[in-house]
């Protein structure tokens, strides 16, 4: 079987929605598995997010474009548990949740704790920022 064949079976059997290249690194050579989902993400059948990090995807209503199969605001929390990063609610989310304000935010924030986390993650505009306890945005 080859390595696009056992990667998209793997994919059909995988629960999460986003997965890294480490998980499929026992399938193959690191050149090879990057050309391969390099491929997959040519096909539709996955979408890039980050270095190393990937999500599946499905195609939209509207262009018919690959998109991820959840909003990112979904996947990026996902993404860093993957990466063993801690993710808490930001100040804002927390601020909404408490009920001491109406306003949504508008962009997507994670709090990573006391980390300094500087990875991209995100799909097409949308790119999630990062903020510590100490309430400057990353």
């Amino acid at each position: 079987m080859k390595l696009r064949d056992k990667l998209k079976s793997s994919l059909r059997q995988w629960k999460a929605d986003v997965f890294l290249r480490a998980d499929f690194a026992a399938l193959g050579s690191e050149a090879h598995l990057s050309r391969v989902l390099r491929g997959l993400v040519d096909a539709g059948t996955i979408v890039k997010l980050g270095v190393g990090v990937y999500a599946k995807a499905k195609p939209s209503a509207l262009s018919g474009n690959p998109i991820p199969v959840r909003p990112v605001e979904v996947l990026a929390p996902q993404a860093l548990k993957r990466l063993g990063i801690k993710t808490y609610p930001s100040k804002l989310v927390a601020a909404y949740n408490a009920g001491s304000t109406t306003q949504l935010p508008a962009n997507i924030v994670v709090n990573t704790g006391n980390r300094r986390i500087t990875r991209k993650l995100g799909f097409g505009r949308k790119f999630i920022q990062y903020e510590n306890n100490s309430g400057r945005a990353i």
